[in-house]
């Protein structure tokens, strides 16, 4: 048999737009190192994506519209195949409204077809067969497969290494009374290798939900039989807890998983039609602009978004606020007060969504309120945009720490459990006025720049990710 020429990796995301994005941007990373890719989405993410960039379609299928959201990196040469799955549902199930029964899906049901796909993937005769499962560590079920198929199985963790371990010693925070609710609980946690110490209310959220805990629990007892894991964070920035990391386990920094034109990135990948704030930017004063965002998936409650509409209203500040359909779990129209769009049309733009790297690199925004989900604290930081923190469940107020407590990027939004209009009006007033946040600013602007070098020739998650991509190709050659 002649000898393969190039290796062959399947990507499997978890289901959400926070993870989908990495997993893109990683696709294209090792294409462009010759790997041959072949990308998983599931039918519904799929059909999402083609709705949203097919406005004349009312009710696309899964295989309508776009059939390979990588066909203009194939253009240029790259080898990204592009599959369908079903996640187990029905196109119509509403995910975000039933999404414990969901995530038990995704546990239990959603492997099945995962592994019926790379069964016949694996069986194809073909030049270049499968040699890695690339999968996210929040899926419970990797390793299984990949001993099955006799392929290696790599674990793409999304967060921050501070998120992976603390996930990781679970056991470690249960036996110490730390797993359950801790919303008012001040007392430090400095038990968990490699983290000197983190206040029990800077903990994720997850450990509340019996779902959730038992897929966070599944998640890393899986992710301990990965052959190599890494992960979307900064070696510089998380050096001690990422030492500890890797006395048990080949774990590699090689974030910020972007590429050096990320905003200018052709794939297509969001699950909502976007609308378009350059123009409207265009006409603000540099820096003069808040933007604001709870994400794709968080819910708000209707009581903190009326409070956050009066606050903005107070500061009297630019802004663009994403304002998504279902973010308060359900569909809801006249979510502000009355008359409120009217009130703030010649400084707010209101949007159901929009290309958020587009919006938050423009020259016109000067801050970034939000609910602190990893991609958009790297996004952020990126583009040297300090932030207003506003955390809500899950890795939220664990990277509201890493934001605002040890690389002092960002100001903390929410002291307690709701938030008041005058609260959010002081915060931004003194996140938008230069003089009052230039700290804030300088600090941004040097993790910016550890970013940015980090993936430069010789920049540590770009030497990372050479070791990487070369101790894979030698477990293959083994293989």
């Amino acid at each position: 048999m002649a000898k393969q020429l190039h290796p062959h990796a399947l990507v499997i995301p978890c289901p959400y737009q926070g993870h989908i994005n990495p997993a893109i941007h990683l696709s294209l990373k090792l294409a462009s190192k010759g790997f041959i890719i072949t990308f998983i989405n599931t039918q519904f993410i799929h059909s999402q994506i083609t709705k949203a960039h097919s406005p004349s379609s009312s009710e696309p299928g899964p295989e309508s519209g776009l059939e390979n959201i990588f066909s203009k990196a194939c253009e240029s040469g790259f080898d990204i195949r592009y599959l369908t799955i079903s996640d187990g549902f029905p196109l119509e199930f509403d995910r975000n409204m039933n999404s414990l029964p969901f995530l038990e899906g995704l546990i239990n049901g959603f492997s099945n077809h995962v592994d019926k796909l790379v069964g016949e993937l694996v069986k194809e005769d073909c030049i270049d067969p499968i040699n890695c499962l690339i999968a996210d560590t929040f899926l419970v079920w990797p390793s299984t497969i990949a001993k099955k198929y006799e392929v290696l199985h790599v674990s793409f963790f999304t967060e921050p290494a501070l998120v992976f371990a603390l996930y990781y010693h679970l056991d470690l925070l249960e036996e110490n009374g730390h797993s359950g609710s801790h919303e008012n609980r001040q007392d430090i946690v400095d038990y968990i290798p490699g983290v000197k110490s983190i206040k029990s209310s800077d903990l994720p959220s997850l450990f509340q939900n019996s779902v959730v805990h038992q897929l966070i629990y599944k998640a890393f007892q899986d992710v301990r039989k990965a052959d190599i894991i890494i992960a979307n964070t900064v070696q510089e920035l998380e050096l001690e807890t990422i030492t500890s990391i890797q006395e048990n386990h080949k774990f590699y920094s090689i974030g910020p998983i972007v590429s050096a034109n990320f905003t200018q990135l052709t794939i297509s990948s969001s699950l909502w039609s976007e609308h378009d704030c350059t123009q409207w930017l265009d006409a603000k004063p540099r820096g003069s602009v808040l933007y604001v965002s709870f994400g794709s998936v968080a819910l708000v409650n209707k009581e903190d978004i009326l409070e956050l509409a009066h606050g903005l209203m107070l500061s009297e500040v630019n802004f663009i606020w994403v304002l998504r359909f279902n973010v308060l779990g359900q569909d809801e129209n006249d979510i502000l007060p009355v008359g409120y769009k009217e009130k703030v049309k010649d400084r707010g733009l209101i949007v159901p969504w929009c290309n958020q790297t587009r919006v938050i690199s423009h020259s016109a925004v000067g801050g970034f309120l939000s609910h602190c989900g990893w991609n958009s604290v790297v996004e952020s930081i990126w583009c040297g945009v300090p932030l207003i923190c506003s955390p809500l469940v899950t890795d939220q107020l664990t990277n509201r720490k890493l934001v605002v407590y040890d690389w002092k990027v960002g100001i903390n939004l929410r002291d307690e459990e709701s938030i008041t209009r005058e609260e959010v009006c002081d915060k931004i007033k003194y996140l938008m006025n230069e003089e009052t946040s230039s700290n804030l600013r300088k600090n941004v602007a040097q993790v910016k720049e550890t970013f940015h070098n980090t993936l430069a020739t010789n920049g540590s998650s770009n030497v990372n990710f050479s070791k990487f991509v070369e101790e894979l190709k030698m477990k293959i050659s083994l293989a």
